[in-house]
């Protein structure tokens, strides 16, 4: 008997074809352990070796600007909320002495009165304002790490508004011919803009419209 012959039942066992991967399974390069049909590579883990470095991507300079500018303006608004609460006050305790000393029209401190509680009311308006103003860009500081569109829209309108304010106050400064009242004015300026323009160029957009996982 010859061993090659196929039908010897003491010959060497003919040698089996290498195993091909299954239909619709794409065969792996050698070295490589193949995937499952339908399950995509998975990315390496930050920290091992020969995984994907995956790092968070990192707010732009001139956002981060933007909102340590959002900081410090609402740390100005919060001053001027507490100085115009205080000035109320004073106010009202002028009204509350005015009017100690009656009611009667012969009275000459009752006009006095009578404008100091209109000045009380005003400026607790104004205080309000301002401590609202403040805790809007405080919130939108805030907001910049994983806010979207709306606060990329939001932060867009507040800064355009502040620099209006901030023109209008500059040109009373020039008119007043006064270099102390042109200072703050011109930084409050230069503040908008950069809150306005922030958003708007492309690293900015980018931020606002990136992926959340």
């Amino acid at each position: 008997m010859s061993f090659g012959d196929p039908n010897n039942p003491y010959g060497q066992p003919p040698q089996q074809p290498p195993a091909t991967p299954g239909y619709g399974y794409p065969q792996a390069p050698p070295g490589v352990p193949p995937q499952g049909y339908g399950y995509p590579q998975q990315p390496g883990y930050p920290g091992y070796p020969g995984g994907n470095q995956m790092l968070p991507p990192t707010m732009p300079g001139l956002l981060v600007t933007a909102r340590v500018f959002l900081f410090l303006i609402s740390a100005v608004q919060i001053l001027a909320g507490i100085a115009y609460l205080y000035g109320a006050a004073i106010a009202n305790d002028v009204s509350d002495a005015a009017d100690s000393y009656g009611s009667s029209s012969d009275n000459p401190f009752n006009a006095f009165g009578d404008n100091a509680d209109i000045a009380a009311g005003a400026l607790v308006i104004i205080a309000l304002i301002a401590l609202g103003l403040a805790a809007l860009s405080i919130t939108l500081g805030v907001k910049f790490g994983n806010g979207g569109q709306g606060i990329r829209i939001t932060t867009v309108v507040y800064g355009a508004l502040g620099g209006i304010v901030g023109l209008i106050g500059l040109f009373i400064g020039l008119d007043s011919g006064l270099a102390t009242a042109v200072i703050l004015p011109l930084i409050w300026v230069a503040f908008a803009v950069v809150i306005t323009a922030a958003p708007v160029v492309p690293s900015g957009t980018a931020w606002f419209a990136r992926p959340r996982y």
